[in-house]
Order: C-alpha cells, then sequence, then structure tokens
C-alpha cells in the first residue's frame, strides 16, 4: 500500500476519532434535557475509534494517534521512516474536524468558545481542577495502557477480529476514567484541533497533551516489546 494512501486513511480517521469524540463533547454532553454527559462523550471516543479500526486498520493500521504511531515505532513494529508523515496526517485531520466543529457549533446563536470548546486543560482549566502534575501523570499513564491494550490486542497471538473492540472499549475506559482530570487527550492530534479554535489558554496548554502522550506511548512500546514478546523460536 503506498505511504500517501495510508497518510490519507490517517486523515481520514483522526478527522472521525475528532469530530465524533469532541462533537459529542460540544454539541451533545450538556443539551437541555437530554445530555449525554461524560458517559456519552466516553462512548462517542471509543466509537469513532472501534469504527475506524475496522474502516481502514488494513490500509493504515489506524493510528490516528501521534502517540500511536510512535509507540508502534519504538517498538518496531512500525517503519520510523513512516513516522513524520503519520504524524502530519493526523494532525491536519484533527484541525480539520475542528473547523467542522466550529463551523457546525457557531450555527446556534448564543455560541461562545468560552466553555472551552473540548479543549484538553490543566489546573483552572481541568474539569475538575487537577494540578499540572496529576494531569500530566494522568495523561502519561492512560496513554500507556491505551497502547498496551493496542499492542496485545494486535499481538499475533492474539484473536485478531475483536482487536478493534478491545481498542475501542479501551478507549472508552480511558475517558471514563480520565475527563474529569484533563479532559482526555492520549492523542496530541485529538488535543490540537479543538484548540486551534479555542485558542488563548487551550494553546497556551497544549504542550502537556503531546508532551505527555508521546512519553506514554513511547514506555508501552519500550515495555511490550522489551518485555512481554515472545521471542521468534528457530527451526
Amino acid at each position: 500500500m503506498p505511504l500517501s494512501k495510508k497518510c490519507l486513511a490517517e486523515f481520514i480517521g483522526t478527522f472521525w476519532l475528532v469530530l465524533g469524540g469532541c462533537g459529542a463533547a460540544v454539541l451533545d454532553a450538556a443539551f437541555p434535557h437530554l445530555g449525554i454527559g461524560f458517559l456519552g462523550v466516553a462512548f462517542a471516543f471509543g466509537l469513532t475509534q472501534l469504527t475506524m479500526v475496522y474502516a481502514i486498520g488494513h490500509i493504515s493500521g489506524a493510528h490516528i494517534n501521534p502517540a500511536v504511531s510512535v509507540g508502534l515505532a519504538v517498538g518496531k513494529r512500525f517503519p520510523l521512516a513512516n513516522l513524520i508523515p503519520y504524524i502530519v496526517s493526523q494532525v491536519a485531520g484533527g484541525i480539520l474536524a475542528g473547523a467542522v466543529l466550529y463551523v457546525i457549533a457557531s450555527g446556534k446563536e448564543g455560541f461562545t468558545l468560552s466553555a472551552g470548546f473540548a479543549s484538553d486543560g490543566y489546573g483552572a482549566h481541568s474539569p475538575g481542577g487537577y494540578s499540572l502534575l496529576a494531569c500530566f501523570v494522568c495523561e502519561v499513564v492512560m496513554t500507556f495502557m491505551f497502547v498496551m491494550i493496542i499492542y496485545g490486542s494486535t499481538d499475533r497471538r492474539a484473536p485478531q477480529a475483536l482487536a478493534g473492540v478491545a481498542i475501542g472499549l479501551g478507549l472508552t475506559l480511558i475517558h471514563l476514567i480520565s475527563i474529569p482530570v484533563t479532559n482526555t487527550s492520549v492523542n496530541p492530534a485529538r488535543s490540537t484541533g479543538p484548540a486551534v479554535f479555542a485558542g488563548a489558554w487551550a494553546i497556551h496548554q497544549l504542550w502537556l497533551f503531546w508532551v505527555a502522550p508521546l512519553i506514554g506511548g513511547a514506555l508501552a512500546g519500550l515495555v511490550y516489546s522489551r518485555l512481554l514478546t515472545q521471542p521468534e523460536t528457530s527451526g
């Protein structure tokens, strides 16, 4: 499969993840009388991930997340030469999703970006007021576990047909745990898309939602590849 087609698949997949997940948060989470709340938003992110695993997994691997690409590259499951093109495609897809969501959301009278536009944050901009350290630790650990789930469920020893279910439900669980802490990133492209339009504080705090997920993803790649992978046997 040409790299250009893989990158296009990553662009589309990340677009869908950010539009579906952040769209649920911006448009539905607190909708009068019918709000889906944290539970609904968590499932929205999980469902977008699950659907893309089956839609584009056979094309690009359905990383749709720079932290996943980095984690897989560290564990030598993904060619290092493809890393930058994948990340560029993922971030571009996330930003386009942010733009589409902004056009939709701003079509309602009284719309304002003051609520954060589903951006991730720490301190005063954490949904629950959690500190920078707490948010950093949360993002590292949650991303580590997400990439571990991806490694394990796509291992050749695992039942391959169920990988998408495990990955999608894993992302759902991660959101159920961490939405109150950071609004949940575990994905720099997901954080970048809304932040570009929220501006100000969201851009200022965006660094955390690149650094922490990339560390978590890289650590998972190291741990799984060195400690949990079955050595190849000869003969």
